[in-house]
């Protein structure tokens, strides 16, 4: 990673200093690559033993219909993506044992086992049905770096059990091209909204890796009936390329052995692309993302590989083994600590008042729950008790304790709340442990073992700054959240609330609305608004607590129906919180309401609105977030990801915003973008990303994503998945081009559907700072402006018109001080040797704010320009600090002279008829 290039016109002195930075960035680039691959939020099982992936796991959602040939097909697939990978890896890895998990709806058989920390949410590859219905083109939920993990796999049912072969290949293939997105970060090697493009030797190529795959490129001028008329493709008289719609199809029959990331349904492609064959010039994804490496370059300098040989057998292990496990309904114990310093700060208060609302208003209705609370004893508060109505969970919260003594002790805590779930004749494999601690325990790690040996999922979290240190050990050996909280009500209610079923079943999950903490003067009123969209509305409560004394509440639906005081209903418990639960489904559009704080004194009031699915048949819009990492070293950045989506559809044209608190309750607030540049990896793709330097001190942070949709903004995008097996519309087979039946196309007209204002919230859980200087934190930078992911170029005349998104002084916050253009005609030189390309004249070039659109125009100079002429360009950002960003991606502007029509010459195939058919329809057709 080139994280400074050059400087320009800097004294002696100026350059001694660059130099050092780049010593100490050079440094903190290393400890950056390293803590990247540390997971975030999700948290997969799979290990690498021995040359064998161990634990992957494969969920089937709850809303697909019962098939068994849906787990033998499963069972296929992946014995052959094994030994295909094992050949594809130079015989370095294969797939030794796969838990493929099965929902609670298909029926129970004695051979499915109980699960432990496996779930739905965690999967590493999921079956589950699109919404809408727009192709089953399996994908990869991919949004980080080059080099890091992706999300999930998403296989579609119908993908699944149809016959896709000549499309994308066998399944087994398909499976090693996407697990090559989750496991090691690389990218595609096409490009659907690029594919084609003009080669250093000035012809007309297909994106693609290795250029050795050879096809031919026509245009179907007419398809009706299961008959296409088709011609080769023209130049077109302005860009030089190919005309819009130009196919490339490519020979049935090969010899290229590469690549995977391309065009895996070839019966030769067995390889990944590598140094010798890559094609760097291709303006694809893999290029751009890994700075022009090949895919193999980037797999092998994994974790995985960093310490694995090739096997010395020449044939593939034995086939892999499955583990069928079927989820079980919810099990969750709450295990509440109640020592001595829960008394302080209303710890305990607030502790009850976010377990009420846990047990009211987010766990699932049929779940099973049990309670603990502890100190230096604990006592089983309530055995298991299914909630079904308001008395199961008045039997558990009027246990809720009410004093505050005693000592820590976290192991019998968690003991006693293994010994509540077996009491119920339940497993704890597969049962959650909601543990919430003040205080500090040196004796954590006595039962790391049995918590190893419980099976169960442990979600932690610390309230307050003295929280034992070793509880985010719990969550990483079990995949259990991690949160903290700090003196507020509403960091414990966010924690609580996000703490839902992982099951799949979206639809029945609570999604919280609103959490806000409002300071009120005395005798003062503070209004506010929450939007319900059509896609809730279910089971809505809104939730109103205060520190001293209940203020006067006026709710007002969008149809101008009040609620008062009165209909608040406060606990017995006398927990300073009161609730109304909105009857039936409620309505949609703007809910007002309105707090008067009536005691002289200036108090705290909390606002929080939750509520879950309107159909069961709709999937709600919702958010979810979560930090690159879960441990940062000063000063290397992080990276703030939320994802809003409806399905499994990106939701675009919304506001988010992610706020990050500190132990000290020192808050941060970024918006956070979907602009293909800085942190964010893909443009409208509904992953809102931006970078986090603004450490304040060592210690706990949290995270709080707020996103929301006004004035009609917002609108759905239909567009297909990146990272995914490229749909082949067909092959050259002995001279005939044989077509597969055309993909589902998304008309641009419905290509973005509108969707209604909207408001979601939800907590990103937390993350561990360490070697940052203390607060104020007012700290020189020491790193550069982000690297330009987004450059474009084009030819204007004699002008050269050059476009992208604006990085920042500390890589995309602020504003850069200055940038350095530099041109060449040969992409090699400027790709190897940047520093002494020509350098462009930017003195007018005034560096606008991060996230701002940039727009620069020159004109070549000291060059020969004539028809053809290829120019390329890059770009770098310097900051205030005179730290100089990574080069940007290269980009490629051609002075091309439009031609009359009739002269243009048609490029690509030769042949003056051909033979095509639609695949099971065949038929003779004229190329004119």
């Amino acid at each position: 990673m080139k994280m400074f290039q050059q400087t320009i016109n800097l004294s002696a002195e100026q350059r001694f200093i660059v130099t050092c930075a780049k010593m100490v960035l050079s440094l903190n680039v290393i400890l950056f690559l390293t803590l990247h691959l540390l997971p975030g939020m999700k948290s997969s099982m799979v290990n690498l033993i021995n040359n064998g992936y161990d634990g992957i796991v494969i969920a089937i959602n709850p809303s697909v219909p019962e098939d068994e040939k849906l787990i033998e097909n499963i069972k296929e697939m992946v014995t052959e993506a094994s030994t295909y990978l094992f050949h594809a890896t130079k015989r370095r890895v294969y797939f030794r044992n796969v838990r493929i998990l099965i929902p609670m709806t298909w029926k129970s058989k004695s051979e499915y086992f109980i699960p432990k920390q496996e779930s739905y949410d965690q999967a590493d590859v999921i079956v589950a049905n699109p919404y809408l219905i727009y192709g089953d083109d399996p994908y990869t939920l991919q949004y980080g770096r080059c080099g890091e993990k992706g999300k999930y796999i998403h296989f579609t049912p119908n993908f699944m059990l149809t016959n896709n072969f000549r499309i994308y290949g066998s399944r087994g293939r398909v499976f090693v091209h996407e697990w090559a997105h989750l496991r090691w970060g690389i990218f595609d090697e096409y490009n659907m909204d690029r594919p084609f493009y003009i080669a250093r030797k000035n012809t007309i190529e297909a994106t693609r890796c290795s250029t050795h795959i050879t096809g031919t490129n026509v245009i179907f001028k007419k398809c009706q009936g299961g008959s296409c008329v088709t011609r080769p493709c023209r130049r077109d008289s302005q860009t030089g390329l190919y005309e819009a719609k130009c196919t490339f199809i490519p020979e049935k029959s090969q010899t290229a052995k590469e690549s995977i990331m391309f065009m895996q349904s070839l019966h030769s492609v067995t390889e990944f692309c590598t140094e010798e064959t890559h094609n760097t010039e291709a303006p694809n994804l893999q290029n751009k993302m890994c700075n022009g490496k090949s895919t193999w370059d980037v797999i092998m300098n994994s974790v995985d590989f960093q310490n694995t040989s090739p096997m010395t057998e020449m044939n593939p292990p034995t086939h892999p083994t499955f583990s069928l496990l079927m989820s079980k309904q919810r099990v969750v114990c709450l295990v509440l600590d109640k020592s001595g310093s829960m008394a302080s700060e209303d710890r305990l208060f607030r502790m009850n008042q976010a377990a009420e609302l846990y047990l009211i208003q987010v766990i699932e209705k049929g779940s099973l729950v049990g309670m603990v609370t502890f100190d230096n004893v604990a006592e089983i508060q309530n055995h298991l008790t299914r909630i079904t109505d308001d008395n199961a969970y008045q039997k558990i919260t009027a246990n809720l304790p009410q004093e505050a003594s005693g000592g820590t002790s976290i192991c019998k805590g968690l003991k006693a709340g293994f010994q509540a779930i077996i009491h119920s004749n339940q497993s704890t494999s597969g049962s959650e442990i909601i543990l919430l601690t003040d205080g500090e325990d040196n004796e954590i790690n006595l039962c790391f073992e049995d918590v190893k040996q419980s099976g169960a999922i442990i979600h932690t979290i610390a309230l307050g700054p003295s929280a034992a240190k070793e509880l985010e050990t719990l969550s990483n050996m079990t995949g259990g959240y991690r949160f903290f909280a700090n003196k507020d009500i509403n960091g414990l209610t966010n924690a609580f609330s996000r703490i839902s079923s992982r099951s799949g079943s979206i639809t029945q999950q609570a999604i919280q609305l609103e959490s806000k903490a409002l300071k009120i003067t005395g005798r003062k009123r503070v209004n506010g608004t929450v939007p319900i969209d059509s896609t809730i509305g279910n089971d809505t409560f809104f939730v109103v607590t205060w520190t001293i004394q209940k203020p006067e509440i006026v709710l007002q639906d969008p149809k101008g129906k009040k609620y008062k005081t009165s209909d608040f209903k406060e606990d017995k418990l006398n927990i300073r919180s009161a609730r109304l639960r909105i009857p039936g489904i409620a309505e949609t559009g703007t809910w007002t309401y309105s707090l008067l704080n009536n005691h002289a004194s200036s108090q705290t009031l909390t606002v929080t609105v939750t509520t879950r699915a309107r159909s069961p048949t709709t999937p709600p819009v919702i958010a979810t977030a979560h930090m690159s990492q879960n441990t940062a070293h000063y000063p290397s950045p992080v990276i703030v990801y939320a994802q809003v989506s409806q399905g499994f559809l990106p939701v675009l044209g919304i506001r988010v915003i992610a706020i990050i608190e500190t132990e000290d309750g020192h808050q941060v607030t970024l918006e956070l973008w979907d602009n293909g540049a800085g942190a964010d990896t893909v443009k409208n793709d509904g992953i809102y990303s931006r970078y986090f330097t603004d450490y304040y001190g060592n210690g706990r942070y949290s995270l709080k994503v707020h996103a929301w949709a006004r004035n009609n903004m917002a609108r759905l995008n239909l567009r297909q998945q990146q990272n995914k097996a490229l749909y082949v519309a067909g092959y050259v087979e002995n001279g005939k081009i044989i077509l597969n039946p055309p993909r589902p196309e998304v008309k641009d007209d419905l290509a973005k559907v509108k969707i209604e204002d909207f408001s979601r919230l939800t907590s990103g859980g937390s993350f561990t700072v360490s070697g940052a200087p203390p607060p104020p934190g007012n700290h020189p930078s020491v790193l550069p402006p982000s690297k330009i992911t987004d450059l474009e170029a084009k030819f204007k005349e004699d002008y050269i018109q050059l476009s992208w998104t604006a990085p920042g002084n500390v890589l995309d916050k602020g504003k850069a001080n200055s940038y350095i253009i530099r041109i060449s005609k040969s992409f090699m030189d400027l790709q190897e040797d940047f520093d002494n390309a020509t350098l462009v004249n930017t003195s007018n070039l005034i560096p606008k704010e991060a996230g701002s659109k940039e727009n620069f125009e020159f004109k070549p100079e000291h060059f020969r320009i004539e028809n053809g002429t290829k120019f390329y360009i890059a770009v770098q950002a310097i900051n205030e600090a005179n730290l100089i960003s990574e080069v940007s991606y290269i980009v490629q502007a051609i002075k091309f002279i439009p031609l009359p029509e009739d002269s243009v010459h048609a490029l690509g195939t030769k042949i003056s008829e051909i033979t095509l058919a639609i695949f099971g329809l065949p038929m003779i057709f004229s190329i004119f």
